[in-house]
């Protein structure tokens, strides 16, 4: 081992530290995610919200994970507590791995690869995985009746949302999500694309599990649906597991549609500032119009769900890769 890292060197070294300083940053960034997802629902709701632990409350996501991380965890005596244990990890494990080749500025991926789309589209398909897992280890019809729920959407949604990456692939011309926001240099895609940013947008809040699409776990009638049974860390694990994946789909439409890091107009001041800033700015707005749907979009049914996306968003995101690739042949001369 020694040898290795001898051969290996500073590069191996370099790659582990982008790994950890990745990581840790996104930790940070989901916990005052949570605050603002929270504090945007209040100020809809024309209440406070957390506003006691620290100061204006900024500390109350990381007083909610100390408790999460010292309550006693409960499992039902019927459970598979393999399973049931490992469904949590699972989720959290694969929505965090995501993120290795997300591009957060110009040669800030810690895995630039050529299919950096395919590797996002296949991890994300995974995380059904986990919430199936959970639903059926439970050992609970209404934990199962979640987990199916869950399935079903996620299936049926990532239909449509892998239709609308290949419109973004056609006018790239690449599956490498840095050489996608270097193709944005003279226009963003949501100018061109701005239909198919739209039905991204909604299929990620249903991909997500976000409200209006929260059916899986709808609080109010089927009480945290797969997660029923998961109390204190494996509930923590799911949870930070669902927002990390929605963080993602932020990322994801700010690199696909917003130009990633590159700055709105290539003049000062804008050029001045670094990439990432820019990258952080647009995901945060992309996650701040996730929060302004769950406060003001009340929930749909489950039939109206699934006919949204098998009879609207299928027939849509199929029209929209034909119209794209028309479009592209018509400019590029017929070639």
């Amino acid at each position: 081992m020694t040898a290795f890292l001898t051969e290996v060197g500073i590069p191996f070294l370099w790659i582990v530290a982008h790994g950890a300083a990745i990581l840790v940053g996104l930790l940070i960034f989901l916990a005052f995610a949570l605050y603002m997802d929270r504090k945007v629902w209040a100020a809809v709701q024309m209440r406070r919200g957390p506003n006691v632990v620290g100061p204006f409350g900024l500390l109350q996501s990381v007083a909610d994970f100390l408790k999460f991380l010292f309550k006693e965890p409960i499992i039902p005596d019927g459970a598979n507590k393999v399973v049931f244990l490992l469904a949590p990890l699972i989720t959290f494990t694969l929505s965090l791995g995501a993120w290795a080749v997300v591009p957060l500025a110009e040669g800030w991926a810690l895995a630039d690869i050529n299919l950096g789309i395919l590797y996002l589209f296949a991890l994300t398909s995974l995380g059904v995985y986990g919430i199936i897992m959970g639903g059926w280890a439970s050992n609970s019809k209404y934990a199962f009746l979640g987990a199916l729920r869950s399935a079903a959407q996620m299936v049926s949604y990532e239909v449509s949302i892998g239709f609308i990456i290949v419109c973004v692939l056609l006018a790239a011309g690449s599956l490498n999500l840095s050489a996608i926001v270097m193709a944005q240099k003279d226009m963003w895609f949501i100018f061109p694309l701005f239909p198919a940013f739209v039905l991204f947008f909604i299929s990620a809040l249903a991909e997500t599990n976000r409200p209006p699409f929260d059916l899986p776990e709808a609080e109010s009638e089927l009480v945290a649906g797969f997660m029923v049974e998961y109390s204190s860390t494996p509930y923590l694990l799911f949870m930070i597991g669902e927002l990390a994946a929605a963080i993602l789909m932020c990322a994801m439409a700010t690199t696909l549609f917003l130009g990633g890091w590159l700055p709105p107009l290539d003049i000062a001041p804008f050029n001045w500032l670094p990439g990432f800033f820019w990258f952080f700015l647009k995901t945060l707005f992309i996650f701040f119009l996730f929060a302004m749907v769950k406060a003001i979009v009340p929930r749909y049914r489950y039939d109206q769900l699934m006919r949204l996306g098998w009879k609207v968003f299928l027939p849509l995101s199929l029209l929209m890769v034909a119209l794209t690739a028309s479009a592209l042949i018509i400019l590029r001369g017929g070639a």
